[in-house]
């Protein structure tokens, strides 16, 4: 009987366990790993775990046939993170599937019906007067009292205005409440009232007399007193309290909100009427001054209605008709720039300067540009499920896979006995792997299990197994050759794994096919399919191989005892193969 071909298969016969030994130290560190990052069990997708999915798909628009981009997808995903944030939805996903999709999974205890607005409509954005702002979270018994200066030199100025140290200063809201109070009074009155915006200076409200001078409370309103209050209690380093800030004003009252400056630290604002909204900008883009020293800026240009309100806005600003010469551009309640004005702007047009870098100022430049949505979305698809509905359907699964499971053991313990044991091991094994992967995959790329993908795990099964079945067919075929099991288990490897990976191949093929081409939840059973094929070569090739090399050493398999499924009888076995001798040559007698 021939021996082992030497090389690399003698090697991998000689030394099976470092093949064993490195699946185990894969599976050891992978397992640390999972509980070191506290995902010890996979993400749960929203039909498993209830709640809302909605699937929104760009449309192109006549004379835009070439809109739909990665550009546009990626920042229409952006504004829409921002929406749905907007909710207060922590473990919200936005994230675009194939080119044209994009994909919003809202977890349980949201409200539906307000997620879906948010993400389809238009977002809102408004230019709006800064009536008063500081420093959010910062106490006064510790620091300065913070200023309009301190805003307008933290963010981005705009290109007409003087610089950020010599603006007005005159709605300086102190750090005491009282005082606070009285600086949003103050600044209503001023935006509000006709007598005092054409008497008030910037010494005159900013001076510490005016600070330190009670507003009666029998002239505060109801409405001002409300403002006044929430702008007190405004908390802008909470992102809860950041989240509702000034979420129930419409465009023509005053409000609150909170901005995030330059040096990262949170300002919270009292706002006054929205004076220019979003689609009153045509266009905006960031820019670099090759001329001057401005460097990155963004320049705006307003439809001609827009320019109207714009040279007015930026002309009572530029006066000080209101306490401060600054207005901020709000997207969705939060203050992305708080420019300074010096004077009035009419001429369509106008440009934002200051210490921008170039992805700073194409930030600002897209959020002008597109507080609209770049693309337009219809709804393919909304799914709610609940969570009682979520936990029935994971039940069902687990029990169809258990199900599954118990019929491939139970066939291969009464057709292949004792190597039963080898399948069964390496199914464990697959299944750990494929756990713990799966677990670590869900923080890592945002993997969410749902039922398509448990079905794909179900069908990973059957694959699996029929790649120990291949395996197990070549060896008998080399014992009815006549061969004994330690030949027969390496004469067999080679067209095994040759099958295999063909078979495997196919498999994967087909799952990347269905990933790439569907979407929703079928590219979830399209990508468990693709990991477990994988891991399927990984485990024959780096645990079966190996184990069976081990076991074929071992009496009771060698021996082709009954209950190995390696009976030479049941099987039908040739006689032994012999080697056979050549004869010897001929002796010539003669010269003998």
């Amino acid at each position: 009987m021939a021996a082992p071909k030497k090389g690399r298969s003698a090697s991998a016969q000689s030394r099976p366990g470092r093949s064993l030994a490195l699946i185990l130290i894969a599976i050891v560190a992978l397992t640390g790993g999972m509980f070191l990052s506290g995902h010890t069990t996979p993400r749960l997708g929203i039909d498993l775990a209830g709640g809302t999915s909605i699937t929104l798909t760009a449309k192109n628009e006549p004379g835009q046939p070439n809109a739909i981009n990665k550009t546009n997808m990626d920042t229409a995903v952006d504004i829409m993170n921002r929406r749905v944030n907007g909710l207060g939805v922590s473990e919200a996903e936005v994230q675009t599937q194939g080119s044209k999709n994009i994909i919003v999974n809202i977890p349980k205890g949201t409200n539906s019906e307000q997620a879906r607005e948010q993400v389809g409509t238009t977002a809102k954005l408004y230019f709006r007067p800064v009536l008063a702002t500081e420093v959010s979270g910062v106490d006064a018994s510790a620091s300065p009292s913070p200023s309009a200066s301190s805003s307008a030199s933290s963010s981005p100025s705009s290109s007409a205005s003087e610089e950020a140290g010599d603006t007005a200063t005159s709605a300086t809201p102190s750090a005491t409440a009282s005082s606070q109070g009285r600086a949003v009074t103050d600044a209503l009155k001023a935006d509000t009232t006709p007598s005092a915006t054409t008497s008030a200076s910037p010494s005159d409200t900013a001076s510490p007399s005016d600070s330190a001078t009670p507003a009666p409370s029998e002239s505060v309103d109801a409405a001002t007193a409300k403002l006044q209050a929430e702008y007190t209690a405004l908390d802008c380093t909470d992102k809860a309290v950041r989240a509702t800030a000034g979420d129930a004003a419409k465009p023509t009252d005053s409000t609150v909100a909170c901005g995030q400056n330059s040096g990262g630290q949170w300002q919270k604002y009292v706002l006054g009427p929205a004076a220019v909204s979003g689609t009153d900008i045509k266009s905006a883009d960031a820019v670099f001054d090759t001329q001057g020293a401005a460097g990155w800026k963004v320049t705006m240009d307003f439809t001609s209605g827009g320019s109207k309100k714009f040279g007015d806005i930026t002309g009572q600003l530029a006066q000080n008709t209101t306490p401060q010469n600054q207005f901020a551009i709000v997207l969705d309640g939060e203050v992305v720039s708080d420019p300074s004005v010096s004077q009035a702007l009419t001429g369509g047009s106008a440009e934002i300067s200051g210490t921008f870098d170039q992805t700073e100022a194409q930030d600002l430049a897209n959020m002008l540009k597109y507080g609209a949505l770049p693309l337009t979305f219809t709804e393919s698809s909304v799914t709610t499920v609940t969570a009682a509905l979520g936990g029935e359907q994971l039940h069902a699964g687990l029990i169809a896979g258990g199900i599954g499971l118990a019929l491939v053991i139970l066939y291969l313990v009464v057709y292949y006995r004792g190597l039963s044991l080898v399948a069964i091991a390496s199914l464990m094994v697959s299944a750990v792997l494929t756990y713990v992967i799966m677990s670590l995959l869900g923080p890592a790329i945002g993997f969410a299990l749902n039922l398509p993908a448990v079905c794909g795990a179900i069908v990973a099964i059957g694959i699996t197994a029929d790649s120990f079945i291949v395996f197990f067919e070549r060896i008998r075929d080399e014992i009815r050759e006549g061969r004994s099991l330690r030949p027969a288990v390496e004469r067999a490897w080679p067209r095994a794994r040759r099958t295999i990976l063909v078979s495997d191949f196919v498999s994967f093929l087909a799952a990347a096919v269905l990933f790439i081409v569907t979407v929703g939840k079928v590219q979830g059973f399209a990508f468990t399919l693709g990991l477990t094929t994988l891991l399927d070569v990984v485990v024959v090739f780096f645990f079966t191989k190996p184990l069976m090399t081990i076991l074929a050493r071992k009496h009771f398999f060698a021996s082709g005892h009954n209950w190995s499924g390696l009976d030479p009888k049941r099987l039908g076995a040739k006689p032994p193969l012999r080697r056979t001798r050549r004869p010897s040559a001929p002796v010539d007698t003669k010269e003998a």
